[in-house]
């Protein structure tokens, strides 16, 4: 049986990526407008796969470099603390009133972004997408810890992958939940995909910006107590 922390960091370091509201935006206007099943299932479907493969290419780097991912090694540390620094500039930058436009009410800018990319030719939204999610710099901290975390639990080949998919499987909640309601009831998800837009765009920002202080804490306090094991 698993170690319940490694669980339980993958499911939190896999729900901080699922939370990225330029992709969630995405989905829910493309589940909105035309064509939603085949549209959304490619999107949510090149989100799946970058994220396994992002995670696959950091678990080979990790094994074929030997690095040791232990709490209070020199790797472990320095990924955590510069994780908090990526996070914290993120979180206070997403808060700042000044991120929001001049009032509460107005559309954070990254809104006014979506109806463009939604235009866009289905690859190319869709490639615009994944490379959105490999430069994102919390994301990438993410599946870093992610790995890091399957590194050091030393797990066999199988049951790291196993342990892999679940992590993905994590990463891609907030995506899978609308597309599978959608796929099983369109008309009756409709006023609720509309909702749950309007208060996205509304809200993403101090979502995204409490998440991110929060992960930042979270792994300045790792990265400390790896200085402490020194």
């Amino acid at each position: 049986m698993h170690d319940p922390s490694l669980w339980t960091e993958l499911i939190a370091y896999g729900s901080g990526i699922s939370l990225s509201p330029i992709h969630v935006g995405l989905l829910l206007l493309l589940l909105l407008g035309e064509h939603p099943l085949r549209r959304g299932g490619l999107f949510v479907l090149s989100w799946v796969v970058t994220i396994a493969v992002m995670v696959t290419v950091l678990l080979t780097l990790g094994h074929g470099l030997l690095l040791t991912m232990e709490q209070g090694s020199s790797h472990r540390t320095a990924l955590d603390l510069m994780g908090a620094g990526a996070l914290l500039t993120l979180g206070v930058r997403e808060l700042l009133p000044t991120s929001r436009g001049a009032g509460l009410e107005e559309a954070p800018g990254w809104t006014r972004q979506l109806d463009r990319f939604c235009r866009l030719p289905l690859p190319l939204l869709i490639g615009a997408g994944a490379a959105l999610e490999v430069v994102s710099p919390d994301d990438l901290f993410l599946m870093a810890k992610g790995a890091s975390a399957l590194l050091a639990a030393q797990l066999g080949r199988g049951q790291e992958l196993l342990m892999a998919a679940v992590f993905t499987l994590a990463s891609s909640l907030l995506l899978l939940v609308p597309f599978l309601a959608v796929a099983l009831a369109r008309e009756r998800m409709l006023p609720r995909l509309e909702s749950a837009k309007k208060l996205l765009f509304a809200r993403g920002d101090l979502v995204v910006g409490g998440l991110s202080l929060a992960l930042a804490a979270y792994l300045a306090w790792q990265g400390i107590e790896g200085l402490r094991m020194v």
